[in-house]
């Protein structure tokens, strides 16, 4: 019997999906402090994720995922959904947001 080890979070239906596929899951629910390294490690992975979908439907999905950690994180601090959008809202008021593409490639200091 082989044992594979993953060491992550897992979305809540995952061990439920994982016995009706007749494999026995073992987990343990995370403390707070572990929780909320754990989401932004979560966050990480999919955003790596993310980067390497190369389909329609793959990068809708990453994306999704990218949105449910997102969102699990903001409610594990605390923040409502209004919170964060006024402060998406005033960060793209005073440093713009990235619609017109542009990519930085350096600066000189004008003293030099």
């Amino acid at each position: 019997m082989a044992t594979l080890h993953f060491n992550k979070l897992v979305r809540d239906r995952v061990p439920e999906i994982i016995k009706a596929r007749g494999t026995h899951p073992e987990t343990r629910e995370l403390s707070g402090e572990e929780y909320l390294r754990a989401l932004k490690s979560k966050l990480i992975e999919e955003s790596s994720e993310l980067d390497r979908a190369l389909t329609s439907d793959d990068l809708k999905g990453e994306i999704a995922d990218v949105l449910e950690v997102t969102d699990a994180l903001a409610a594990a601090y605390g923040f409502s959904k209004e919170e964060l959008l006024a402060a998406q809202e005033k960060k793209r008021v005073e440093r713009g947001g990235f619609s017109k593409k542009i990519f930085l490639i350096s600066t000189t200091d004008a003293s030099s």
